[in-house]
């Protein structure tokens, strides 16, 4: 390709991203018409938004140009933009209007009833003085997509950035994004059409295209570009006008790359083939292709690797229920790309499954002190030795919620602290802590089970459903890798059951392993050691262990194994078990070499005494919240001394590359 790159490569700004940017609402009945579909799965939406969100995610510096109404949804797009890395410093909140909206169906592999609710929305109210030169002059590329060329004031932007991107020698890409209904070619209901012709789009289209250095459509959106239904004729009347160069997305065929002449047959361009994979959903296929070739074409890669990344991104979508947060990490992209004989179901592959949820931006946690309150039988044997109702433990555990409020807001832990509460007793607790940016578990087995149950039965994918996303599976599981092979089978099983329930809602799992009737610490650490394996081994990775401290000599073999198995791993909390405060601290001393023990979650040792008290009536509110924030407060002070880390010392991190 002709050299498409800014002369300085100094600028901060690889490629901003001009246009939709909406909020999309993906059925998730599969095969239902759009009028059965009975709930949505709400994800970031809109061509420019996702190619900013894929672009980001694949390594590059993205921005995004556009807007959003000053409400929920604006503020979620906002929100999941940033967590990506993508700049949002150029969106602007539109006080006056709500943000874009589409619902998707998907009927089948061929049709995808899409409904656009984009009636005054904010991202066609962007206008020409909302872009900021300075701004521009700081990026690499700039790229539009058609939508936003199709009614005036969004023009009005769209060539005022263009105008500004020539003037700052900034690369111009165009998406032509040919969605007849936007340009009020359809009925409103007919969203999934992908082509009319219409003279005066063509026309209009044509006297923008010369302003663009790369221009990138499926064959149908050529047709529109060009005017003419025949490909190579379309071809032939961009060429007229542009010299741009055309890259032709092919579909499964791959995609063609058209420089200067156009070739007597299409397949005399430059061509590159793409995967073959079983598709369920093309709808953003088209945007993650696009993302792939920006990574690779402003990564300076070679015009075949950019359209390799370019062909793969589109496979691994098109496998997947929605578009952006479908879009692979650089990690997965070299795990497919290298599989030999390639992966025909990228949504089923343990290892692409994998790396993409590592490669999902999580909270980066450092230390992390973690009040666990989760337990139930505990509290109800409490409530029965005190004389108290049961009734009375939510509202005990809702105090403790307060407690650790005050622990965070006096010693400035935020990004720090956390608790395990569960949702029988705790519901009210997990209420008033979600939100807040704490780390919060919630537990998910029967007490003492084992074989393991789950509280609300087998079906545990039907109870994530309901809950939000922050929260953490956890499960406290006592393993023993040699336990009689009935009862060992019904363990995993249900492991699994529940690995494969948290790869689908896409919460973290927290696996908390206490091996049965162990007569000595040595025999812990060794048993811990082998359960961790055979978890490994059955292919589970859980994002947290949750251990009894071990002993220090055990620990470089803990850290050995979880780096060799899952360099994504979060880490190691210690647990309590209701120890002596002087117990725990020689366990906390013991981790402090440890490169992947990240804090500690204790419960019973902090609020027996004070939960006892109140349960009895011999403290009240404000003295429970007193007492269990100094035992909180007592706790984190003992693993900083035994640690010598401080709140700020980042240890180990599990992320993707």
């Amino acid at each position: 390709m002709r050299s498409p790159l800014p002369r300085t490569t100094s600028r901060p700004i690889d490629v901003a991203c001009l246009g939709r940017l909406a909020v999309d609402l993906y059925a998730q009945q599969i095969g239902a018409r759009l009028e059965d579909v009975t709930s949505f799965a709400k994800y970031l939406g809109g061509s420019s938004a996702n190619v900013a969100f894929g672009t980001a995610r694949l390594g590059l510096r993205s921005a995004m140009l556009s807007r959003v109404g000053d409400d929920q949804m604006g503020s979620f797009l906002l929100e999941t933009l940033a967590n990506e890395g993508c700049d949002t410093s150029q969106v602007k909140v539109d006080p006056e209007r709500l943000t874009a909206l589409a619902i998707l169906g998907i009927k089948d592999s061929t049709s995808f009833p899409l409904l656009f609710y984009r009636e005054n929305c904010a991202d066609m109210a962007l206008q020409a003085g909302d872009i900021d030169e300075g701004f521009i002059s700081r990026c690499r590329a700039l790229a539009i997509t058609g939508t936003h060329l199709s009614q005036p004031g969004v023009l009005g932007a769209s060539q005022r950035a263009l105008e500004l991107a020539r003037k700052h020698d900034v690369r111009t890409v165009l998406d032509i994004d040919y969605r007849p209904v936007l340009w009020g070619l359809t009925g409103r209901g007919n969203g999934e059409q992908r082509f009319v012709a219409a003279d005066h789009v063509t026309a209009h289209l044509q006297g923008i295209l010369p302003q663009f250095d790369l221009i990138v459509g499926t064959e149908e959106e050529f047709h529109i570009a060009g005017g003419s239904e025949d490909l190579l004729a379309a071809l032939r009347a961009v060429r007229a006008v542009s010299d741009a160069t055309l890259i032709v997305k092919r579909g499964p065929l791959g995609c063609s790359i058209v420089e200067g002449p156009i070739p007597t047959h299409i397949d005399d361009a430059p061509t590159y083939r793409g995967e073959r994979v079983e598709v369920l959903n093309v709808l953003g296929a088209g945007d993650a292709f696009l993302s792939g070739f920006l990574a690779g074409w402003l990564s300076g890669e070679s015009v075949e690797r950019a359209c390799a990344w370019a062909n793969a991104c589109g496979a691994i979508v098109v496998s997947r229920h929605a578009c952006a947060p479908s879009m692979p990490g650089r990690a997965e992209l070299d795990a497919f790309l290298s599989r030999e004989g390639g992966i025909a179901r990228p949504d089923l592959d343990a290892e692409l499954s994998h790396l993409h949820r590592a490669a999902v931006p999580r909270k980066a946690w450092n230390e992390l002190y973690v009040f666990a309150f989760d337990h139930r039988t505990p509290f109800f044997e409490l409530a029965r030795e005190a004389g108290a109702d049961e009734a009375r433990i939510p509202a005990l555990k809702t105090l403790l919620v307060e407690a650790v409020a005050a622990t965070e807001t006096a010693n400035g832990l935020e990004g720090h602290v956390g608790l395990l509460a569960d949702d029988r007793y705790g519901q009210d607790a997990l209420n008033a802590a979600t939100g807040r940016g704490w780390w919060i578990g919630r537990p998910v087995e029967v007490p003492g089970s084992n074989p393991l149950e789950f509280e609300r039965g087998r079906s545990i994918g039907s109870q994530l459903v309901s809950w939000p996303h922050e929260h953490v599976i956890k499960c406290l599981v006592q393993f023993d890798p040699d336990a009689e092979p009935l009862h060992r089978v019904e363990q995993e099983t249900q492991l699994l059951a529940l690995y494969d329930a948290a790869k689908l809602s896409g919460h973290e799992l927290l696996l908390e392993v206490i091996p049965p009737g162990c007569s000595s610490q040595a025999q812990r650490d060794v048993l811990v050691l082998r359960s961790l394996k055979r978890i490994y081994n059955l292919g589970i990775k859980p994002d947290w262990w949750k251990l009894c401290p071990p002993a220090a000599d055990a620990w470089a073999a803990i850290d050995a194994l979880i780096d060799e198995r899952d360099p994504f791993c979060r880490g190691v909390l210690l647990l309590g078990l209701n120890a002596p405060a002087d117990s725990l601290a020689a366990g906390f001393a013991d981790a402090a070499s440890s490169s992947t023990c990240r804090g500690f979650a204790v419960g019973r040792t902090l609020f027996s005494e004070p939960a006892k008290a109140w349960l009895a009536g011999r403290i009240d509110d404000k003295a429970l919240v007193e007492q269990a924030r100094v035992a909180f407060e007592g706790m984190i002070q003992a693993w900083h001394k035994a640690t010598r880390r401080s709140p700020g010392r980042t240890v180990k991190q599990g992320a993707a590359a």
